[in-house]
């Protein structure tokens, strides 16, 4: 052999080996394209047994080739016009680079709370876009089996002070009633209340008007249910059920004059150090 082309070979030979072992053994090829070991780094589940990984790396491999397949077939057959994402690109990477930037000044430098007053004042002024969908109440229930002392007994607890009531509820509940609710802050969708209470109206605005306490009957079981307060479709949602919506809106509004600020600082920044410059030109 020549023995300048012997050393040749031998360096392309190490620098092949060099490679492999860097990459990784080689696990299918598509065209051009390989795909090594290397490429899965960090792909593979933690604490996968050795026999899923094996299953796991063959699936990964088929649908590694069949994408590659599917984009040489798209690539030969579409028109290169139809092909060029490279401004698409560019400006998505442009939009991604500018919105972490954005982000993490906000995260430094923009206030987040909001006082409860400033969630008042909002909802105070712009109540016409809180308007209820559905029917809600606040009210607590309690389910029972169908036993007449029991039910004597619940139907007393009910009637007590408020005050009263709410502790004997909350610890004859946990002995006796197969299921229960008793968090009267809560506002509750009247639908979902009825799902487990099976109460029967053909008018749901009017019976909440006109119904505090209830009790219903089935073979099994007595629902007892005491309503605290309503509020009918159309009307408007109270603050509580709105509040996280409102905070979220003040945030959004903070973030959007933040950007806007940023913006217009950076731009005026910028042009007194004449670090840009507008060209004109007539046609």
């Amino acid at each position: 052999m020549n023995k300048i082309i012997f050393p040749i070979l031998v360096a392309l030979f190490a620098l092949v080996s060099c490679q492999q072992q860097k990459e990784g053994s080689p696990l299918a090829r598509v065209g051009d394209d390989i795909l090594y070991e290397k490429d899965l780094a960090g792909l593979l589940p933690p604490n996968t047994e050795p026999l899923d990984s094996i299953v796991w790396v063959r699936n990964y491999t088929h649908n590694w080739i069949k994408t590659k397949l599917l984009l040489n077939k798209a690539m030969q057959n579409l028109d290169p016009k139809d092909i060029n994402f490279e401004q698409q690109l560019e400006k998505y990477r442009n939009s991604l680079i500018s919105y972490t930037y954005e982000t993490e000044l906000i995260h430094q430098q923009m206030d987040t709370t909001v006082s409860d007053s400033a969630i008042q004042k909002y909802y105070n002024s712009h109540q016409k876009d809180f308007v209820l969908l559905k029917n809600i109440v606040r009210a607590m229930y309690v389910v029972i089996e169908n036993n007449k002392s029991l039910e004597k007994h619940f139907v007393h607890l009910f009637k007590l002070p408020d005050s009263i009531m709410m502790d004997s509820l909350q610890y004859n509940c946990k002995e006796y009633s197969a299921n229960y609710f008793l968090d009267t802050t809560v506002w509750l969708p009247f639908d979902e209340v009825t799902k487990t209470i099976p109460l029967k109206t053909y008018n749901k605005e009017l019976f909440l008007k006109n119904n505090k306490f209830v009790k219903v009957k089935d073979k099994y079981y007595v629902y007892l249910i005491n309503f605290v307060d309503f509020k009918i479709k159309n009307d408007f949602s109270p603050l509580e059920l709105e509040q996280n919506n409102i905070r979220n809106i003040i945030i959004n509004s903070r973030k959007m004059d933040f950007i806007k600020v940023l913006h217009e600082k950076i731009y005026q920044e910028a042009a007194r150090k004449n670090e840009f410059e507008i060209y004109t030109y007539d046609k």
